[in-house]
C-alpha cells in the first residue's frame, strides 16, 4: 500500500502538476473538457460514472485515480455498501492484482472522511 495518505497524495498530485498544466494549457484544457463532459448527469448519474472510474482506477492499479475518484465518491453521498459492491465488481474484472488495489481502495475511502472533505 502507498505510504501516503490519499488527502495527501492528491494534493501532491494536484500541486505536481501545476507546471505542466500551465507549460500545456490547450492540452489539459481538452483534458479538463473531457472529464467535464464524460462526468455530467446525463443516462447515467454523476455517482454511477464515479463508481464506474473507480473500479477502472482499482483495476488498472492507479493510486493517483483511485484516490481523486474516491474524494469524489465521498462527496456525493456514496455509501459503504456501493462502495465494496463496486470494489467486487472491479476484482472481478482485474483479478489478483485488483484485489491487492482494491485495499488501496479501501484504505483511501477511510482517509477521506466525510469530514475531511467538506
Amino acid at each position: 500500500m502507498t505510504d501516503a495518505t490519499y488527502p495527501a497524495l492528491t494534493q501532491q498530485i494536484t500541486r505536481s502538476l501545476a507546471p505542466f498544466r500551465h507549460s500545456q494549457k490547450a492540452t489539459m484544457q481538452g483534458f479538463s473538457a473531457m472529464a467535464q463532459a464524460s462526468m455530467a448527469e446525463g443516462a447515467l448519474s454523476e455517482k454511477h460514472k464515479e463508481l464506474i472510474a473507480s473500479a477502472i482506477a482499482v483495476s488498472q492499479r492507479c493510486a493517483g485515480c483511485i484516490g481523486f475518484h474516491i474524494k469524489a465518491l465521498r462527496r456525493l453521498g456514496t455509501t459503504r455498501a456501493e462502495f465494496e459492491e463496486m470494489l467486487g465488481v472491479a476484482v472481478y474484472m482485474g483479478g489478483g492484482p485488483s484485489l491487492m488495489y482494491a485495499a488501496e481502495a479501501l484504505q483511501a475511502w477511510d482517509q477521506f472522511e466525510p469530514a475531511a472533505t467538506a
